[in-house]
């Protein structure tokens, strides 16, 4: 089974050489290379500049590389997007995507700048029209893999107010994860921004990997190693995961629908998932075995 490892997905300034750099040597999964809000108006230009140089380089190579482009109703829309398809980039991601038009023309920009066809495109989920044009968005391009939840702008368009674990947003956490499923889409939990608190950023971690959640977008190098312990599987896990497998292919020889695994009856769903697990397993332990945790 062929997966995606995204437990953590690093955001990283545009604008910031040293953070660029320092990016090639940290354990995420994947970074955003920023050049939406993480940069200052003046400083577009040459956060452009230093996105292209650092993955032309090639030192991001061995995990996935995105980059964050302006809107296309900006001044630097339109050239972001021209610079980035000219990138052995994985994804460009769009931001303040409200409805299926919006996916469309990022979707046509891609096609229009050259971008290979492999390179996808992923979409922010941030903004109250995004939650309920979920459906049209997700299916408005073959292009789209991934929506990422801005759950900061989300949360002041919504007015909820900050509270520990994110009550008045868990409903619409959960709202754009079944959307992302029924379109077949892989989305990432949104980030948080108390640097100091790192209970509360646990908490959302395990919160986001209940709600089904792919990985978690980070800001810092410190919360990487906990987003990652949080959204790849557990050595528990892993160990059932290869009892389910074991049972469900012996029930199956043996012309039998069902298995039985630690007192509780298997179907084909939970083999499915079980190898899902075990997928993931063996794509972390690549990913170790390459030096970047």
């Amino acid at each position: 089974m062929d997966v995606a490892l995204r437990r953590s997905v690093l955001y990283v300034p545009g604008s910031n050489t040293r953070a660029l750099e320092k990016a090639a040597d940290l354990p995420a999964d994947a970074v955003i290379l920023d050049l939406e809000d993480a940069v200052a108006p003046d400083n577009k230009i040459a956060a452009r500049e230093r996105v292209a140089a650092a993955v032309a380089s090639g030192a991001l190579r061995g995990r996935e590389v995105v980059a964050r482009v302006n809107p296309l109703d900006t001044p630097w829309g339109d050239d972001d997007v021209a610079a980035m398809a000219e990138l052995p980039l994985d994804a460009v991601l769009f931001p303040k995507v409200s409805c299926a038009d919006d996916v469309i023309d990022a979707a046509a920009a891609l096609d229009e700048a050259g971008a290979p066809r492999d390179t996808v495109l992923w979409t922010m989920v941030e903004t109250a029209r995004a939650l309920v044009s979920l459906p049209e968005i997700t299916t408005a391009s073959s292009r789209l893999r991934v929506l990422v939840m801005g759950t900061s702008d989300l949360a002041r368009e919504l007015r909820v107010p900050a509270l520990p674990g994110r009550p008045g947003l868990t409903p619409h956490l959960a709202h754009g994860v079944a959307a992302a499923r029924a379109a077949g889409l892989d989305i990432l939990d949104g980030v948080h921004t108390d640097l100091e608190d790192t209970a509360g950023f646990q908490h959302v971690c395990q919160e986001g990997r209940a709600l089904g959640f792919d990985g978690k977008t980070v800001i810092h190098p410190n919360q990487i190693e906990t987003a990652n312990r949080c959204f790849g599987p557990d050595a528990d896990a892993v160990a059932r995961a290869h009892r389910i497998v074991a049972a469900w292919e012996e029930a199956a020889a043996q012309g039998r629908g069902i298995a039985v695994v630690d007192g509780r009856m298997i179907e084909r769903l939970h083999a499915e998932e079980a190898r899902r697990v075990l997928a993931l397993d063996a794509a972390t332990r690549e990913r170790s075995a390459g030096g970047d945790g």
